[in-house]
């Protein structure tokens, strides 16, 4: 009995040596609390570092998840040098993963010098801290897809972004562009993304001039339970039940012709602590779902999650009409077949294209007409048209996709459907 007790209390120690300390930057936000719920599960110790609300309290998505007894919390500013060392100083952390920032790109249009302070600067902090206080510490920085920017389909494409914005930078090597690797060339289109950018190349900056063991995860566009109300797929969700309990008569939406590369959070989660355990430091790695969807797909599969099958769309002032929208299309795009509808085929092939002057759509479904009216104010100054990824150099490492984009509809309609979170809902 004695051996076996003290064979146990080894076993605890050895344990208990083994548990890595992490921080995470923007705890409070959409994937922090995520990725420290799964580090929790895995026996990391885990510190959140986070803005001080001005009515003291706890931020709200760690007290939802009931995360806010399991971390330790540490009060600072990204944007002040000295709250960010002293928050190194307290975790002695053997992983940073950097995912605080100003994440909303239409705000980084509005007010670019808080983006550059929070995300360039908040950045350099932290690789500074690391660096003075002499930490051993792996850097997962959280950069973007969005650094990407403007990426060409195909000569069609590129002839026309060429003409909007007259020069193009770098020329293209190679039509088309897409999917998109580690290898492509960068084009940021909006102060966020240029933010990201300046992150990517300093984090691995400290790694070639200091040793500091930093690694770039350029994931896409993740999605999930918790997505803030100002992102396109959550607004769309939020509009979609605010329609159907009588909130509003219409749906209100930018431009609808943009594909996005949509991830599950969960699968992007697991890929920031793959990379926390096997990426290479100084290396760059491509995370996202390998297919990509229209804004317009993204709007009629949620109105089919709440049985609102759309059979046919027509714009406002009639100029466009296109029967069973939503039906599945088999043909393969840049060489890859993924799931996308027949908008999605038909906009991929320049078949089809909605403009202001359209002003909306008309949605005939199996329960009745919806209208999507496009609104000028939520059309940015430049935007990033298609994003497509290659996501093989992570998944050699053993990284998987294991969510479809229905799982993505799916989890953010649950959560928005809960009527204590849909009360703190303010529609658009």
């Amino acid at each position: 009995m004695r051996r076996f007790l003290f064979y146990f209390y080894s076993l605890f120690q050895l344990v208990n040596d083994l548990s890595k300390r992490v921080l995470i930057t923007g705890i409070s936000g959409f994937v922090g609390p995520l990725l420290a719920k799964k580090l929790l599960s895995l026996g990391y110790e885990v510190y959140g570092f986070y803005k001080r609300r001005a009515d003291g309290y706890v931020p709200i998505r760690l007290r939802l998840l009931g995360l806010h007894n399991s971390i330790k919390l540490i009060e600072g500013d990204l944007s002040i040098m000295s709250s960010v060392i002293a928050s190194l100083r307290e975790s002695e952390p053997d992983v940073v993963f950097h995912l605080g920032a100003q994440s909303f790109v239409p705000r980084s249009f509005k007010d670019p010098i808080e983006t550059y302070h929070v995300n360039t600067m908040g950045t350099i902090y932290l690789l500074e801290g690391i660096r003075l206080l002499d930490l051993d510490s792996k850097f997962i920085f959280a950069g973007s897809s969005e650094e990407y920017g403007l990426q060409f389909i195909d000569k069609r494409h590129y002839q026309a972004m060429k003409e909007k914005y007259g020069i193009i930078y770098p020329e293209p090597e190679k039509l088309p562009e897409l999917p998109i690797d580690e290898n492509n060339p960068l084009r940021p289109l909006s102060p966020y993304a240029t933010s990201k950018v300046h992150g990517d190349f300093s984090t691995r900056n400290y790694y070639y001039s200091y040793g500091i063991k930093g690694i770039v995860s350029r994931a896409f566009n993740h999605e999930g339970p918790g997505r803030g109300p100002e992102f396109v797929t959550s607004a769309i969700v939020i509009q979609v039940l605010e329609l159907i309990y009588g909130k509003r008569d219409y749906l209100r939406i930018g431009n609808v012709n943009a594909f996005r590369d949509w991830s599950h959070v969960n699968d992007v989660i697991d890929a920031y602590i793959l990379l926390s355990e096997k990426g290479n430091p100084g290396d760059v790695y491509v995370v996202g779902s390998r297919r990509t969807n229209s804004v317009l797909s993204f709007i009629l599969l949620t109105l089919k999650e709440f049985g609102y099958i759309t059979e046919k769309l027509e714009t406002l002032d009639g100029s466009i009409t296109v029967k069973d929208p939503i039906e599945e299309c088999g043909e393969k795009f840049f060489g890859l077949n993924f799931f996308k509808t027949k908008v999605d085929c038909m906009l991929l092939q320049g078949e089809l294209e909605f403009e202001l002057k359209h002003k909306g759509i008309k949605l005939y479904t199996s329960k009745g007409t919806v209208t999507v009216k496009f609104d000028p104010s939520k059309f940015r100054p430049s935007d990033v048209p298609i994003l497509l990824s290659n996501p093989e150099k992570i998944m050699s490492l053993g990284w998987r996709i294991n969510h479809s984009l229905s799982d993505i509809i799916k989890d953010q309609v649950a959560y928005y459907s809960d009527m204590e979170l849909r009360k703190s809902i303010k529609p658009k």
